[in-house]
């Protein structure tokens, strides 16, 4: 079956119906679009006049409006019965501004049923491998991860101070080959190197497609204020998903170095994902949003359509 066959198919008429706005819609967003065309109006926030024909001929209504200007969002206020919100905090600084400002821009008049946000698995921060459930507290161990922290903190105000059946789904690495930067190809032709066995981290995954499923599902079937691992069944060591990846293309596997040696080696960026292992428990993305993942794994996502155009994926 196709990866974007309308995950509402199976729904009540009654779900077919309303208003989407999608806030961050880049390749997941998009790929949202295309499984709910024809089912639900969607609305598109960007702040680039460029992106207008894009999002339209992708089947949005595209609005003008800032997350880093709150005043451009005024008209976001009751646009919307559900929204999707993608869009990641500022690079820099303390907490999440940009969530701030939509979920206050959206309690101004006629709140959404339901928002669901897109935060990452980072907030657990180190687990020393464990497989982690969403009972887990967060320990966010870089800012990058605490900004996100922030955010879901603003999306949790909005589900108890409007009764908005608010849901975040905590997404690691988002990978598939027709995504840009959404293969480890690149990465295994520059020869990065990966950690030996003995230092190496545990890391989890979700294809671009699936994802996009679990957003949808999420919007419908997730339970108010409720936090899901939106992660694939996986269950691999960092080093090993590149040798995979490797022995699929025809490429040299990676050479493995000592975590001293990495540090010398590697960018901040990369040795901070190798800083950090856990296994992510999906039941409830199976169970409770009744997802059924059509790439279970990666080695069935790498291998599907697999396009030598494409680069890395992070978590």
């Amino acid at each position: 079956m196709p990866s974007n066959t309308n995950p509402l198919g199976a729904l009540p008429s009654r779900f077919r119906r309303g208003r989407l706005l999608i806030v961050g819609c880049g390749d997941v967003g998009q790929r949202v679009l295309r499984q709910v065309a024809g089912r639900l109006n969607v609305l598109a926030l960007t702040s680039s006049p460029g992106r207008v024909p894009l999002l339209r001929a992708a089947g949005a209504r595209p609005l003008l409006g800032d997350l880093d200007a709150p005043a451009t969002l005024r008209r976001l206020a009751g646009l919307g019965t559900r929204v999707l919100h993608l869009a990641p905090p500022p690079r820099e600084g303390q907490g999440d501004p940009r969530t701030l400002a939509l979920v206050r821009a959206l309690a101004r008049r006629s709140p959404p049923q339901a928002l669901v946000y897109g935060s990452t698995s980072g907030v657990y921060g180190d687990c020393g491998g464990a497989r982690v459930d969403e009972t887990r507290p967060v320990r966010p161990a870089t800012p990058r991860a605490q900004r996100r922290v922030a955010a879901e903190r603003a999306v949790r105000w909005l589900g108890r101070a409007a009764g908005v059946r608010a849901g975040i789904l905590r997404i690691p690495g988002i990978y598939a080959p027709d995504r840009e930067g959404g293969t480890p190809r690149e990465r295994l032709l520059r020869g990065t190197p990966a950690l030996r066995a003995e230092d190496d981290v545990h890391t989890s995954h979700i294809h671009a497609d699936d994802l996009a499923r679990a957003c949808v599902a999420a919007l419908f079937r997730g339970r108010p204020q409720r936090v899901v691992n939106a992660s694939d069944d996986t269950e691999l060591k960092m080093g090993d998903y590149f040798d995979l990846a490797a022995d699929l293309y025809g490429l040299p596997r990676p050479p493995r170095v000592a975590r001293s040696e990495a540090a010398g080696r590697l960018t901040p960026q990369l040795l901070s994902f190798m800083d950090e292992s856990r296994r992510l428990d999906n039941r409830r993305l199976k169970r409770e949003l009744r997802v059924a993942l059509r790439h279970p794994t990666v080695h069935a996502g790498l291998r599907q359509n697999e396009s030598p155009a494409r680069g890395e994926a992070a978590e």
